[in-house]
């Protein structure tokens, strides 16, 4: 946008700076504002966009030492802006008030000229020197105002119009370079092309030939195959007529198959009649087998007079690991079962003198893991007593301890509580409880805990998942 100046063509040689701190004008007294003189006003000069902006730079620069007084109010809160945004964001408020307010453009020109030194001189004694900028030239001689500053400001758009012609003229250059270089390279390009059709031009002859010499071969084969498929027809036809003559050899052998098959179906039936037979006479011998053990065993108890028991094999097991360390004897391996499946705890508990053995926190913190130690323990004690009068089962639940637990409730009727012995886990307890068990006992072993079922299917018991016991306390 360019910058207007009703009056003011030049300044005085001498210091510009008044007393009062306003810049004196010579063309002032000449034609001062309130004379009623009539002087000529010239139109402010269309200034390019480089001078345009530099004198909006100079005058950013130089806001923040004028006083607040000598500041025009619309700028003064511009003059308090960062530097780099004090020329951006002001430019219009310092555009008008540089063409409406002489007096602040004097002001700024006097700080402008200081900075200046020796090209600011030059500029208000209306010379420009041959190597300085012409942009700052111009932009100095706007706000200077010297004897022919609109010389120097035309002067100046001429140079920069020269920069930016010889600039366009350049690049325009430079682009017929490229396009000189591209148009070079693109003919390099096609005779490399061209030399590749004519290789590929070539070649395709090379393998026209080939196929031509291929064509004539397999028209030979052709020949060749055509003469022994009339060869293969001939002997079709002839094995044909073999063929027909096995059929019917072999459906005369079929119908002779067929009347032995009738005769060995009559001899079957009469065989299933005597072997219902003999089965019946080895049901009477197995019930009266099964009878002769019973009454045997009725008089071996009777004989070795023994009583009921009152300790069962888990209970030696406590009351050993509560006495003394040591290890139970391994007992045999061979009933384990390799199953996984929660709905197995109903049928194995419904096995006769079952033990169900619980790996205590290995079932809780699977199961209700956010109560505290004291509430897990009774919340599945309390549930394996249940399981207990429900099924009449033996129940032995063990957990992790160093000691024993003082001050549990009692444990429910059928219920044992074990706690492992310090330098014993829970894990090394429920192995001794299984070894202690006899041959042909069903022990059911509830953890999750891998390394637990491995090891309780080697002695032999029915190792299931900590989900399987918690479905069922659920639902029980």
């Amino acid at each position: 946008m360019p910058l207007a100046e009703p009056h003011d063509d030049h300044l005085p040689q001498e210091d510009p700076v008044a007393r009062d701190g306003a810049v004196s004008d010579p063309d002032a007294g000449d034609n001062p504002p309130d004379s009623g003189g009539d002087p000529t006003i010239e139109p402010e000069p269309t200034l390019p966009e480089p001078v345009r902006q530099r004198i909006v730079a100079l005058t950013a620069a130089v806001l923040p030492s004028l006083p607040s007084d000598e500041v025009p109010v619309p700028l003064r809160r511009v003059a308090k802006f960062a530097p780099n945004r004090r020329a951006r964001l002001g430019a219009p408020a310092i555009a008008a008030q540089l063409t409406a307010d002489p007096l602040f453009r004097q002001r700024v020109t006097a700080r402008v000229l200081a900075d200046a030194g020796d090209l600011g001189a030059a500029v208000v004694e209306g010379t420009a020197p041959a190597a300085a900028d012409p942009v700052e030239v111009a932009a100095l001689a706007y706000l200077v105002r010297p004897r022919g500053w609109r010389a120097l400001i035309d002067a100046s758009g001429a140079a920069v119009r020269a920069e930016a012609d010889s600039a366009v003229v350049a690049e325009l250059v430079r682009e017929a370079e490229q396009r000189a270089t591209r148009a070079e390279h693109d003919r390099a390009v096609a005779r490399v092309e061209a030399d590749k059709l004519r290789d590929e031009l070539a070649r395709v002859r090379e393998e026209l030939g080939q196929l031509r010499e291929e064509s004539r071969q397999l028209a030979r084969t052709l020949r060749e195959t055509q003469a022994r498929e009339r060869k293969a027809s001939e002997l079709l036809a002839t094995e044909r007529g073999r063929a027909a003559r096995a059929s019917a050899d072999v459906d005369a052998e079929l119908r002779r198959a067929r009347a032995r098959l009738a005769e060995a179906e009559a001899a079957a039936g009469v065989a299933r009649a005597s072997a219902k037979e003999a089965r019946s006479v080895d049901d009477a011998r197995l019930w009266l087998l099964l009878e002769t053990i019973g009454q045997a065993a009725v008089g071996l108890r009777r004989e070795l007079a023994l009583d009921p028991v009152d300790k069962l094999p888990a209970d030696f097991v406590a009351d050993a690991f509560a006495e003394q360390p040591g290890t139970a004897p391994a007992g045999p391996a061979a009933r384990a079962r390799d199953t996984d499946d929660p709905a197995r705890l109903d049928q194995l508990l419904a096995l006769p003198r079952a033990h169900l053995v619980v790996d205590g926190y290995n079932v809780t913190k699977r199961g209700f893991g956010e109560m505290s130690l004291e509430q897990q323990r009774k919340r599945l004690i309390s549930g394996l007593g249940g399981i207990a009068a429900q099924t009449g089962d033996e129940v032995t639940v063990v957990f992790d301890g160093a000691e024993r637990m003082h001050g549990l409730p009692p444990a429910p009727r059928g219920v044992r509580v074990l706690f492992s012995r310090k330098g014993e886990t829970a894990d090394e307890l429920i192995r001794r409880l299984v070894r202690a068990e006899p041959a042909g006992r069903p022990v059911v072993v509830v953890s999750s805990d891998r390394e637990v079922a491995d090891g309780v299917r080697r002695h032999g018991a029915y190792p299931l998942g900590a989900d399987s016991l918690l479905r069922r306390l659920a639902r029980s």
